[in-house]
């Protein structure tokens, strides 16, 4: 028993120690990379656990929709051929580049309206 315990805190300053050396310098708060380092060497299981509570950044989580919103289907575009008659394959391609940036324009308009809780 005490072997395996031995073997699990061992595992567990590896991984940490791993973590710390991977992790880029804007990435870990609270002391610098070496602070980090040394704590997790000299106190194992508190440095450890101390850096996974409080000196990694973690990635924010994307924002959930509230649940009382129902989900939309993605508006379908019909594109009528007809309109790309006699225009060259460049004009063409243009068209298609002003369209992709307005659905984009109009896609951060209703995601700053909704973080600011407009309708």
């Amino acid at each position: 028993m005490p072997f395996v315990l031995s073997l699990l805190v061992l595992a567990f300053s590896v991984v940490t120690l791993i973590d710390i050396i991977t992790r880029q310098d804007w990435q870990v708060k609270h002391l610098p990379k070496f602070g980090w380092i040394i704590l997790a060497i000299v106190i194992p299981i508190v440095g450890g656990i101390a850096w996974w509570a409080a000196g990694r950044e973690y990635p924010e989580r994307p924002a959930r929709a509230p649940r009382s919103e129902p989900l939309r289907a993605p508006s379908i575009r019909i594109v009528d051929d007809r309109r790309m008659e006699g225009r060259s394959t460049e004009q063409q391609l243009a068209d298609l580049e002003r369209e992709i940036e307005a659905d984009r324009l109009r896609a951060e308009i209703a995601r700053r309206k909704a973080e600011r809780g407009e309708a």
